[in-house]
């Protein structure tokens, strides 16, 4: 019989990804959603992407609820927990974010504690790494760095993230299990739709495309691809270098404009509406009084942030795939979904 894991977040980009390489690789995946209603959509998206769905089904979940969580777990060997809620648009009240992300975090390690599985890998996220430091820092961030949630322009998503990894470390060390549990903390995840739904990352491309992103302000993000991201997942689960280890993904930093400028040589038929320019940064600072997306993202004006991701390539036993490519794949995918 084959080794059950109990998947949270299934339906979404990362947790799809999971679930295709899960199910290429032998496993028995239960994965939850929070209303089954959605099971149909995930079944035959990731059919068409090639999965046996012979040792697939699915459990109603909710990070706010303690409904279903005994009985999602129930003969587990593993635990993939990918749910989290992400927003580009900062709420007013912060624990609106940070709420559901801890409390998610907690039910989901407390049920597969209770019930023994073997190992637990939880997505955490470059956010629970590298802000709140000096903005003037060159050097790249590790593993072993930490978000400085007393520092500047840790906004409330970035917190979310940083509490919720900090109590699932909490919990496995309150349990005696710190080696029981691995936390994957990627960059913007780029890299092939499985559907038309494009997440948050791949939805700042089909931006670029539509000509609502004119211009690009001197924003940066550390990529990577959501092809690397699952298998780095996967692999966690049962290497024994994975265990008790963070592991921080990013396969390069771009630019908007960098960003604008590889996908308009990549697909210049769609390169009319990009952006062509960058905006100084009063400029942005302008905008974010009125619009509410800009406004959350004002601290990372003109700083450049890089991983070091030599310790996930071991993990892996290769090169993660560049950025370039990544962008390029979820552009292309894009167009292919009929999103863009």
């Amino acid at each position: 019989m084959a080794d059950l894991v109990l998947l949270t977040g299934i339906s979404g980009f990362l947790g799809g990804h999971v679930a295709l390489e899960l199910l290429k690789q032998g496993y028995a995946v239960r994965g939850s959603v929070r209303d089954l209603g959605k099971a149909d959509k995930v079944k035959k998206t990731l059919a068409a992407a090639g999965a046996d769905l012979a040792n697939l089904e699915f459990v109603a979940l909710d990070l706010t609820s303690d409904a279903g969580w005994t009985e999602a777990i129930a003969g587990a060997r593993y635990l993939q927990h990918t749910a989290s809620p992400f927003v580009t648009r900062m709420p007013v009240d912060r624990m609106e974010l940070i709420r559901p992300a801890v409390d998610g975090t907690r039910r989901a390690l407390t049920a597969a504690l209770a019930a023994g599985v073997e190992h637990i890998v939880v997505t955490s996220s470059t956010a629970a790494i590298m802000y709140g430091h000096d903005k003037a820092r060159t050097a790249p961030y590790t593993s072993a760095d930490w978000t400085r949630l007393d520092g500047r322009d840790v906004n409330a998503y970035i917190e979310s993230k940083t509490r919720a990894e900090r109590e699932a470390w909490m919990l496995v060390d309150a349990a005696g299990r710190h080696d029981d549990l691995t936390t994957i903390n990627p960059g913007a995840i780029f890299g092939p739709l499985l559907d038309e739904d494009p997440g948050t990352s791949v939805a700042l491309l089909k931006r670029m495309f539509d000509g609502s992103l004119p211009a690009a302000a001197r924003i940066s993000f550390v990529v990577i691809d959501v092809r690397d991201v699952a298998a780095a997942h996967v692999a966690a689960m049962t290497a024994p270098e994975a265990r008790g280890q963070r592991y921080l993904m990013g396969s390069g930093t771009l630019s908007l404009m960098q960003m604008a400028d590889i996908l308009r040589r990549a697909i210049p038929e769609r390169a009319g509406k990009m952006p062509r320019f960058e905006v100084p940064d009063w400029v942005t600072r302008l905008v974010g009084v009125v619009d509410k997306d800009v406004r959350g993202n004002l601290g990372e004006l003109g700083v450049v942030k890089t991983a070091d991701s030599a310790p996930v390539q071991q993990l892996l036993g290769r090169p993660l795939i560049s950025a370039d490519e990544a962008l390029i794949a979820a552009a292309r995918s894009l167009i292919a979904h009929g999103v863009a």
